[in-house]
């Protein structure tokens, strides 16, 4: 009987050792976290910038009606090649025509009065050198009978001649002096008549001047009846027909536009850039378009333009523009030129492109995803001989919040975090400047766990386990 109870009391105590060693085999396997790991290592790292858009010619013209009328002629189909100041079409011009017909025939009748009144000042200035020579022989006249007229008054004082030769030669000069003044006289009649003429002529030619700008005005209203092609390019868009009627000034109205020529030698690729990656773009960086219309081929190009003004992603309207303040994602406008773009190429294909912002030779790098953050409170180690819950003044809570990018290294058995710094992001891993060496062993997962591993947990490795599917939302 004392056997059995030994036995039983045995077996007890065996099952109590186990049931302790147990207990405390779990109590020291509780705060091990498990974690999955890599390996710093050094490679060659490209970052890229995604963006989708459409295809869109550097250059390119909506073609608007100048005249309100009805179209005419259509002298273009879509598609043709099109060369700078080709007529391209025609709107009806029978009422500026009529006007421009007879304002040339008012410029012509202005012409003739002008050429008959520069004809009469012609002849009143040859009629003015007359009367000015007649005036001059009068003159010479009179001159030449004053001369007589002193010799025979000193011949007749001295009775050598009878009074009436004395007497004739005063008659004579006294009627070359009226001569004298009638010359003149007509010489003044003249000179007015040749002032009245020039004033008419200046007049006519005033009547030209107006006449003339009038036509060319009447002339430009008459050429605006015909649609100019600006630049060299292709007829992207032709929206109307011949006898439809189309009016000038008034935007976006299908009777406003008559086609869009495109200057084709230039085919650029337009995308929207998340305002995250347009910091990491720049002119000149190289890119690589696919086309969806065009698949199975890539096409090379370079950045010519970026964007200064962010653009809503949901209604596409300038940030600037908006009335209503939003938090929304915005994007930014990147022009891509097509380097070789294909001849089957067309204005409007949806695109995708792919930008390189920056490359790297030989650099450490690790995962993306194993970069987390952590505030400075969260990893000072904890005094023995602070007071619990002590307050902190504003200074130091500020300190506490300071929040550090790192990772976590395995140092022995525990989750060392450490501060890192990092340099450009390819597809999978980012480059790391500062703060990590080759061959380094790092937390890469879950994402779980590094997003709520304290610092110098316990952890153990088990790189079996498949990764984990915690969604990031």
């Amino acid at each position: 009987m004392k056997r059995k109870w030994k036995i039983w009391i045995g077996a007890v105590v065996c099952l109590v050792g186990v049931g302790v060693a147990f207990g405390a085999y779990r109590a020291s396997q509780k705060d091990i976290v498990t974690v999955q790991t890599g390996t710093t290592s050094k490679q060659d790292l490209v970052s890229i910038v995604t963006a989708s858009g459409e295809i869109k010619p550097r250059n390119y013209i909506n073609i608007g009606a100048n005249a309100q009328g009805r179209l005419t002629d259509i002298l273009v189909k879509e598609g043709d090649r099109v060369r700078k100041n080709q007529v391209v079409a025609r709107v009806e011009s029978i009422q500026a025509q009529a006007d421009v017909s007879a304002q040339k025939a008012a410029v012509n009748s202005a012409l003739a009065d002008a050429t008959a009144a520069e004809d009469g000042v012609r002849a009143l200035d040859d009629a003015v050198k007359n009367a000015e020579a007649t005036v001059s022989r009068s003159k010479s006249e009179l001159e030449r009978a004053k001369m007589n007229l002193d010799r025979y008054e000193q011949l007749f004082k001295q009775k050598l001649i009878a009074q009436q030769d004395w007497e004739q030669k005063r008659v004579d000069y006294e009627s070359q002096q009226a001569a004298v003044r009638e010359s003149e006289t007509r010489l003044q009649q003249m000179k007015s008549q040749r002032a009245q003429g020039a004033s008419q002529l200046t007049s006519s030619q005033r009547r030209i001047a107006m006449a003339q700008a009038n036509l060319t005005r009447i002339n430009d209203v008459l050429a605006r009846h015909d649609s100019i092609a600006p630049i060299d390019g292709v007829v992207t868009n032709l929206p109307v027909r011949v006898g439809e009627t189309v009016v000038p000034g008034i935007q976006n109205s299908s009777a406003s536009t008559i086609m869009t020529i495109a200057d084709m030698s230039l085919i650029t690729a337009e995308v929207k850039v998340d305002e995250t990656d347009i910091v990491n773009v720049k002119l000149d960086q190289v890119a690589v378009i696919t086309i969806d219309a065009i698949p199975g081929r890539t096409f090379k190009g370079h950045v010519i333009e970026i964007g200064n003004t962010a653009i809503l992603r949901s209604s596409g309207v300038a940030a600037s523009q908006s009335a209503v303040s939003s938090q929304e994602a915005k994007d930014f406008k990147v022009v891509i030129a097509l380097d070789n773009p294909p001849d089957e190429i067309r204005p409007g294909l949806s695109c995708n492109s792919k930008i390189t912002t920056a490359t790297r030779a030989g650099v450490l790098t690790i995962p993306i995803q194993a970069l987390t953050v952590r505030q400075k409170g969260d990893l000072d180690p904890v005094k023995k001989d602070a007071t619990p819950n002590a307050p902190l003044n504003a200074a130091e809570e500020k300190a506490r919040k300071v929040e550090i990018q790192g990772v976590f290294v395995i140092v022995g058995e525990k989750a060392e975090f450490r501060q890192v710094e990092t340099g450009i992001t390819g597809a999978t891993d980012i480059e790391v400047t500062k703060g990590l060496q080759p061959g380094d062993q790092i937390i890469t997962g879950s994402y779980k766990v590094i997003r709520t591993l304290r610092n110098e947990t316990r952890v153990k490795v088990d790189n079996k386990i498949a990764p984990s599917t915690d969604s990031k939302g």
